[in-house]
């Protein structure tokens, strides 16, 4: 589908171009219901929702606020697109594999000066207490530790997110080290192989 690429103040306007459907290269995981994927250009108004959603934002958000601009979410999904193009891994898609829906994110996150290759997760509201973090994280766990040839990856979980706390349990996660996570108070917990 082709965009317009608006012109910046002082600057001509640049046309259109085609956006490829596919997004980048990069691998795909299958699970009976989720489809684990690259990010694409389609993928930045449901991500946006996810954002601006207040029990999302509040946990994956520096500052825990919304995001409710346009270009601080398109920030958002570029930043974690542009993990996979510098590390080689990062945050898959979640999509509904029957009707290819946005259902969130799930993948790996080292960015320079972190705890440490952290798997973290984020869904929809709508996705919220239906087994699809578990299974999507689930997979993308056993895809992490194959990619990263690692025996352990950590999950930095705010102490008040309760829902994220029960499914690094149920992954095998163990709770450890306190932290300082956005200015809030968090555990780092770890998943081995």
């Amino acid at each position: 589908m082709p965009a317009a690429l608006a012109a910046l103040p002082g600057q001509r306007n640049l046309g259109t171009f085609a956006r490829d459907k596919r997004g980048m290269d990069g691998p795909t995981l299958e699970t009976e219901r989720l489809t684990l994927r690259q990010w694409r250009a389609d993928d930045l108004a449901p991500y946006a929702e996810l954002l601006a959603d207040p029990a999302a934002a509040r946990f994956i958000v520096p500052g825990g606020r919304p995001v409710t601009e346009p270009f601080a979410a398109w920030q958002h999904a570029a930043l974690l697109a542009g993990h996979w193009a510098l590390h080689g891994t990062g945050m898959f898609v979640v999509e509904d594999r029957a009707t290819h829906r946005f259902l969130g994110r799930v993948g790996l996150w080292h960015p320079a000066g972190w705890f440490g290759p952290e798997l973290a997760w984020a869904v929809v509201e709508h996705a919220r207490g239906q087994g699809i973090a578990f299974e999507a994280a689930s997979a993308a766990l056993a895809w992490s530790f194959d990619a990263l040839q690692v025996d352990a990856l950590i999950h930095c979980i705010d102490d008040d997110n309760a829902p994220s706390q029960r499914l690094a349990a149920r992954l095998g996660a163990t709770p450890g080290e306190r932290i300082d996570l956005f200015g809030r108070p968090a555990r780092i917990w770890t998943s081995r192989r």
